[in-house]
């Protein structure tokens, strides 16, 4: 009954435009070393840039500080929610989609009773070797303060991770490689466990350019975390990164969904445009909920 709700306070947009509670830097001075922009941190959007849903987005680039900007939720009996997901906006390691795929799609799940923490890791890093390292450090970083009782105010009993496109390839590493990235900084990091669930959302190259039968570098066993998926069918970064995902899970026996939608393309966020893909954050909460992976709601 409550998540049968959120479909009208989304399509009213009620949820848009929070700020949220409090920010959190993820490293307690420079992070990694990475090839760091010399820039000031911007939003590169231009004026002729595309819009989504009839509006602008932000594309924030020059990301060398990286937060968890957090949006606590409170679940049906009242508590402090004890499931936090982590947003990792798109933006092919360059900018990041930072409303559109960040701040928008957090209010979305916040309604449904999921503590959202966005963050805003590092970019650019596509003209690194691998690119996607830092921001996988970031997020692996970001999930062990989270899992310590550092960033939300309580040790949750669920910590998940949502991407999308190059965010969704690098919460789709950070889901499957057990190995931490990063020398250890402090108690939190002694050890690194792979988050209780992913939500990947049009995924970018995971799978091999010749080959998409195949993943390019992910490893999927019996012990990777139920996954989430969502990607069009037309998409110019194939489906097949879905699919195939999709396949090696169940084939491993991992409970996980796949939702593909026709006609809806790449980057269409969590914007109401009165097309079926308006449906997948109500999916996505209803998945959690049928997993047993949003506890006290």
């Amino acid at each position: 009954m409550w998540i049968a709700a959120l479909t009208t306070t989304w399509m009213l947009g009620t949820c848009f435009g929070a700020d949220p509670s409090q920010v959190v830097p993820v490293w307690p001075s420079d992070p990694p070393k990475w090839d760091a922009p010399t820039e000031p941190e911007r939003d590169f959007t231009k004026p002729t840039d595309n819009q989504v849903g009839g509006r602008r987005l932000i594309r924030l680039g020059n990301v060398s500080t990286p937060e968890m900007h957090v949006f606590p939720a409170i679940d049906q009996n009242g508590e402090p929610s004890k499931t936090v997901m982590v947003i990792c906006p798109g933006g092919g390691f360059s900018i990041l989609a930072w409303d559109l795929e960040g701040t928008e799609i957090a209010e979305q799940m916040v309604t449904g009773g999921v503590t959202s923490v966005v963050l805003k890791y590092r970019v650019p890093t596509r003209s690194m070797d691998p690119k996607w390292k830092p921001p996988v450090q970031d997020i692996q970083r970001s999930i062990a303060l989270i899992r310590a009782g550092k960033v939300t105010g309580n040790v949750p009993d669920q910590v998940g991770v949502m991407g999308f496109s190059a965010g969704g390839q690098a919460a789709c590493r950070a889901a499957t490689i057990t190995e931490r990235q990063y020398d250890a900084i402090d108690t939190a990091d002694q050890e690194i466990s792979l988050p209780d669930f992913a939500c990947l959302i049009y995924p970018a190259w995971l799978v091999k350019n010749d080959a998409p039968n195949e993943l390019d570098g992910f490893e999927i066993n019996e012990n990777s975390p139920p996954m989430f998926l969502v990607h069009g069918e037309d998409d110019r970064l194939t489906v097949m990164n879905c699919v195939t995902l999709f396949t090696q899970l169940h084939n491993a026996g991992v409970p996980s969904a796949l939702h593909v939608f026709t006609g809806s393309g790449h980057g269409f966020g969590g914007r109401m445009d009165d097309r079926a893909d308006d449906l997948w954050p109500d999916l996505c909460l209803r998945w959690l909920r049928d997993e047993n992976l949003l506890n006290g709601n």
